[in-house]
């Protein structure tokens, strides 16, 4: 993977309340576009896992909210693998504020692996190219 672009959005009108601030459950959806645009950086998108029989539910989502965001902010979503073992995978996010670059939430989400069938699934042994990329990922954010 070549160097990682940050995800980037900005803050829409009905992602907020009648406080003008982000809905707590909108940092989710955040954390699941930032993880697809992770996943097709690594070269992986989850189409491509789709179209090779593997989905990859999501068991937890954790956020802790630090401070608040308003319509019109913009904020970049820093995803990267936390932990993973073959079989679970748990990304990492931080949202932080393009004005002020502090973070605003903080997050995790935990994975697995199954076959369409349910059937859970070791990715080091169904599918090694797609394992290797998930150890690469894993690899790369332990070196920063």
């Amino acid at each position: 993977m070549s160097k990682k672009k940050p995800y980037r959005r900005k803050v829409f009108y009905y992602e907020t309340d009648q406080m003008g601030i982000v809905h707590h459950s909108n940092y989710i959806r955040w954390f699941e576009e930032a993880r697809i645009d992770y996943m097709d950086q690594l070269g992986l998108g989850y189409s491509e896992m789709e179209k090779q029989g593997i989905i990859s539910p999501v068991l937890s989502v954790e956020a802790n909210y630090l401070r608040m965001l308003h319509f019109g902010d913009s904020v970049t979503i820093d995803a990267w693998i936390k932990e993973y073992n073959g079989i679970k995978l748990t990304v990492a996010y931080e949202v932080t504020g393009d004005k002020t670059g502090k973070v605003y939430c903080k997050g995790t989400s935990k994975h697995c692996f199954l076959e369409r069938t349910g059937r859970p699934l070791s990715l080091k042994q169904s599918s090694p190219a797609i394992h290797e990329l998930f150890l690469k990922g894993l690899n790369e954010h332990k070196k920063q």
